[in-house]
């Protein structure tokens, strides 16, 4: 298998079942840190669990939903005028390709300790685009209608990166992040990091060009030091009846518009400016206050390559990762199973509600400093119901680095976001509990920290983990377990038939 795009990597990086949408069906995603066997296949080739996620209430591209977002952008007056019709089109979903299987460069990754092989390209919708050698006929051009308006639902299936994505010429409205609708504001470009989706209006407003085309384009967001492809992949967004052949004009340029790999700035003006609704129809429901308060430092960290082994992390040692300096191990019988049928074997519940050290957690030395994390499988248990706030906390160890922390099975409200170290007596003098964003993915800032809070609604055994996949390879995750209610819709439902074996 080479070539392989990201979505289209085995059963242990799908990014299906995926989210909140699962209601009380964790035995119904089949991830091997909650199952380890693969989902079956059915006759029709789609795994068995996909059939049992239930339908969201308007999927992004049907009609109601379109409609839906042509109201909310009109009563917030961001469209052109009350009549301007929105049009479905194309998902532009920029992901990453390399020229090998992927799980064989992870499992060399893991193999040496070392960092991984980088992606050879960057795609829109699968395409590399012309900026790659070769690789001009594999090139996505979506035509659209002078005039219209369209909605874009932007897909972030990269496994490694944060990515920045811009059309020439052309300014981004974002209507909804994650599923959940958002105060529609202008952007020239938007940050997208892995797994996350950013569903946008674009209006084809711009005079003739003489090639009638317009370059799509989606780059890196870099805040890592560790090696990375700082390409580019283009995409065209053709005018239709004009340059009938699609051919690609020969001196194409970048958008202008497209922030450069390092810009922060960019990056925190952008996520700064997402608001929920926060209307009648569509409440913003944040929690005012908590009942469990959690700190969780974010860290990379080094071990001592073992006796007679070969590591290429480094200085010659191999790379972990840590939460509250907890690395992650995948557990070889099923946590869910066994937590469904009260064995509470395989994993311990006790994973530490703050960091087992207070320090300079962004003053330390990235490179003259290292914390040696514990290894276990841990996880925070939680009652039903409880109302929780949770402090994400970048470290300087190894790097600081943005990363983009997704919770499994709820959604939550980012209420607070900040660069140093979190001050629990002045930090949350500022929080949003107004109208903060809605979502399952948060993008820690490089250096920082970010404050979300949540419902735990949901019973089950729910992974949160960073979504750079190299980090979640190194531990860089953790586990709640939501008890049962008191109600029997707040129970966990019992595993479905055809559930694969596990050891449990």
């Amino acid at each position: 298998m080479r070539g392989n795009e990201a979505e289209q990597v085995g059963y242990a990086n799908s990014n299906k079942a995926h989210g909140p949408g699962s209601g009380r069906g964790p035995l119904l995603q089949y991830r091997p840190e909650r199952t380890r066997a693969p989902p079956r296949a059915t006759s029709s080739g789609e795994t068995s669990a996909s059939h049992r996620q239930p339908p969201p209430a308007a999927p992004p591209n049907s009609s109601t939903a379109i409609a839906a977002i042509a109201a909310i952008a009109q009563q917030q007056q961001q469209t052109a005028s009350s009549s301007t019709a929105i049009a479905a089109a194309a998902p532009p979903s920029p992901g990453e390709w390399w020229n090998e299987d992927v799980e064989l460069v992870e499992n060399e990754m893991m193999l040496y300790g070392g960092g991984p092989k980088s992606s050879d390209a960057y795609t829109i919708n699968g395409l590399p685009g012309p900026s790659y050698p070769c690789s001009t006929k594999d090139t996505l051009v979506q035509t659209i209608v002078p005039g219209k308006t369209y909605l874009l639902r932007i897909i972030n299936a990269a496994l490694n990166d944060e990515l920045f994505f811009a059309v020439a010429n052309h300014t981004l409205t974002v209507v909804e992040i994650d599923g959940v609708y958002t105060k529609p504001f202008a952007t020239p470009a938007i940050m997208i990091a892995p797994g996350q989706t950013t569903n946008v209006l674009l209006t084809a407003d711009q005079s003739p060009h003489p090639t009638a085309m317009f370059t799509m384009a989606a780059r890196p967001y870099l805040t890592s030091v560790f090696p990375f492809n700082n390409s580019t992949t283009i995409a065209f967004l053709k005018y239709q009846n004009q340059n009938p052949q699609n051919l690609i004009p020969p001196n194409y340029s970048l958008p202008q518009n497209l922030p450069n790999l390092q810009d922060t700035l960019f990056a925190t003006h952008f996520l700064n400016n997402l608001r929920s609704l926060a209307s009648k129809e569509f409440p913003c429901n944040v929690p005012k206050t908590v009942d469990k308060s959690v700190v969780v430092t974010i860290s990379l960290n080094l071990q001592d390559c073992p006796a007679n082994e070969t590591c290429r992390g480094f200085q010659n040692k191999r790379f972990f990762a840590s939460m509250n300096n907890q690395s992650f191990i995948r557990p070889s019988t099923s946590i869910l199973e066994s937590h469904y049928h009260n064995l509470n074997v395989g994993f311990s519940p006790d994973f530490p509600e703050k960091p087992p050290f207070a320090f300079n957690y962004t003053g330390v030395s990235p490179v003259m400093e290292n914390m040696s994390p514990s290894f276990g499988t841990r996880v925070l248990r939680l009652p039903y119901g409880t109302r929780l706030e949770i402090v994400l906390q970048d470290t300087n160890f190894l790097n600081p680095e943005n990363h983009p922390i997704h919770v499994h099975g709820h959604n939550f409200f980012i209420v607070g976001r900040g660069f140093g170290n979190f001050n629990a007596a002045e930090d949350p003098l500022g929080y949003n509990l107004v109208d903060p964003p809605e979502r399952n993915t948060v993008a820690v800032p490089v250096g920082g920290w970010a404050a979300i809070r949540m419902v735990a609604d949901n019973p089950g055994v729910w992974f949160v983990h960073c979504h750079l996949e190299e980090h979640t390879s190194w531990g860089l995750a953790m586990g709640l377990v939501v008890e049962n209610g008191r109600e029997p819709s707040q129970c966990l439902l019992p595993p479905p038939n055809d559930l694969p074996p596990c050891s449990v």
